[in-house]
C-alpha cells in the first residue's frame, strides 16, 4: 500500500517575503520564511525548501536550500526531488534501518546522474542543500554546503551539543557542482534520538549570520526553544529577531518536535553526567 503524504514546497523567486516574516504549518512542522529587510538592501530571496510528512507523524522528510546569484539552482533541486518522489516514497516506506541507506542511495544517484548534472550546467548560480529524514527514533541527514541542522534535547545540551552537521563552505549544487568532481563532496550521518522531546531545526545562514542576534552560537538558538512554548513559537521568535536586527539575507527555517518513548544508548557503567566526563 503506497504511503500517504502531504507536502509543501517553495522557492523564494515565487514569493520573496521581503520585509514580511511568514509562518506556515504542515501538521506538526513549522516553516518560517523571511526575505530580509529592504532598508538593509534586501531585493530578492534565493532560498527554497521542500517538506513531506504524514498526518500520523510517523516520519518527516525536509530539504532546505540557500542559493546565490539566482534561485535557479534551488528550483532545480526541488524539481529534481519532486521528479523522483515515487522512488523516495518507496525508500521512506521501508523499515528501519533499511530506509535510511535506501533514501541516501536514491538521492545521491539523482545528483550524480548525467541528466541532472547537465541541467546544473545550464542554471545561473549554485545552492547549498540540506536534506533531513526522521523515522522512529533515528534521524538521517545529507548536507552540501553551509545550511545547519540542530537537534535540541536537555541531555545533549548538558554537553553543549546542539548541532548535528558542520557547515562546509565551497560546496554547492548548480553551475559549480560538487557532484561534478571525481569524488563528490558532501556529509551525511544518522543519529539516535534521546528519550523525551527532541526538537529539530533546519536553518539557512540568513539566521545564523544575522548581526546582533547571537545566533552564530548554537547555544543561543537552543535557549530560544528552551524558553518558548513550542517549535512554532521558537521559529517565530527567531525570524522576528532577524527582522528587528535588520537582517539583509533571506532566512528560512523548518522546525518540529518529536516525542521519543525509547531509551537512548547509555554507557555500560551507568549514566554519564557532564561534570564527570573525561576531557
Amino acid at each position: 500500500m503506497p504511503i500517504i503524504m502531504n507536502e509543501l514546497n517553495w522557492v523564494g523567486s515565487s514569493e520573496p517575503f521581503i520585509d514580511r516574516p511568514h509562518i506556515s504549518e504542515l501538521y506538526h512542522i513549522t516553516l518560517g520564511r523571511y526575505g530580509g529587510h529592504s532598508l538593509s538592501g534586501a531585493k530578492k530571496n534565493e532560498d527554497g525548501c521542500l517538506v513531506w510528512a504524514c498526518e500520523k507523524g510517523d516520519w518527516e522528510f525536509s530539504a532546505i536550500l540557500d542559493a546565490h546569484y539566482s534561485a535557479e539552482s534551488a528550483e532545480l533541486v526541488v524539481k529534481g526531488l519532486e521528479g523522483i518522489k515515487a522512488e523516495l516514497a518507496e525508500a521512506i516506506d521501508q523499515a528501519v534501518p533499511h530506509c535510511f541507506k535506501e533514501l541516501e542511495t536514491r538521492i545521491v544517484t539523482l545528483f550524480k546522474s548525467t541528466a541532472f548534472r547537465d541541467e546544473c550546467r545550464r542554471v545561473k548560480g549554485e545552492t547549498a542543500c540540506l536534506l533531513v529524514f526522521r523515522k522512529e527514533n533515528y534521524v538521517w541527514w545529507l548536507s552540501i554546503g553551509d545550511c545547519v541542522l540542530y537537534l535540541f534535547h536537555p541531555e545533549l545540551a548538558a554537553f553543549d551539543q546542539y548541532q548535528l552537521n558542520q557547515r562546509n563552505f565551497y560546496e554547492w549544487i548548480g553551475r559549480v557542482n560538487t557532484f561534478e568532481k571525481p569524488v563528490p563532496c558532501f556529509s551525511s550521518g544518522t543519529r539516535e534520538l534521546r528519550k523525551g522531546k527532541n526538537t529539530f531545526l533546519l536553518a539557512t545562514d540568513g539566521m545564523t549570520e544575522c548581526p546582533g542576534t547571537g545566533y552564530a552560537n548554537a547555544k543561543n538558538v537552543y535557549r530560544v526553544f528552551e524558553q518558548t512554548e513550542n517549535p512554532q513559537a521558537g521559529v517565530h521568535h527567531l525570524l522576528k529577531a532577524v527582522e528587528q536586527n535588520g537582517g539583509r539575507d533571506s532566512a528560512t527555517l523548518i522546525g518540529w518536535q518529536v516525542d521519543c518513548f525509547e531509551e537512548g544508548s547509555e554507557p555500560s557503567n551507568g549514566r554519564v553526567r557532564p561534570e564527570l566526563r573525561q576531557e
